[in-house]
């Protein structure tokens, strides 16, 4: 069994892919927009949305995840989970949670926790949560 996770970005999901190429290197393995539909159903995409993502996946480190702008309405919310990066070290938390904050709102600034030795919280310029931490130990 697999669990993916799928964000729907609610019209700004090509922005987010950028984004996420940019802070974290994220790859776009495959895209569809709404007008390259194989079945089309009358009423199934939103109006003007032709050349929004349909679907997408998205490759981070060893991690796919799942992206749309799903009925393009313009109000995306992400709530109730947090993505986690787990950095290789320090160097790579600090990056990776500095480029995720750029334009989004620090929750929990990088600290050393109990369980780790660089643990933060943001959430990025579209609201998803990520939780950034280095393995204790690393």
């Amino acid at each position: 069994m697999t669990v993916q996770p799928y964000l729907f970005f609610d019209g700004k999901c090509e922005e987010a892919l950028a984004f996420y190429k940019k802070a974290l290197g994220a790859e776009v393995t495959m895209l569809m927009r709404w007008k390259d539909h194989p079945e089309p159903t009358p009423g199934m995409t939103p109006p003007g949305a032709e050349n929004k993502v349909m679907h997408a996946h998205v490759r981070l480190g060893d991690t796919e995840i799942m992206a749309s702008d799903g009925r393009c309405q313009g109000k995306p919310s992400f709530q109730g989970f947090a993505l986690s990066v787990t950095a290789k070290d320090e160097a790579e938390a600090n990056r990776v949670f500095g480029a995720l904050a750029d334009g989004g709102q620090v929750q929990m600034p990088l600290a050393k926790t109990f369980f780790s030795p660089s643990f933060g919280m943001v959430a990025d310029r579209f609201g998803v949560a990520w939780m950034v931490l280095v393995p204790a130990g690393a």
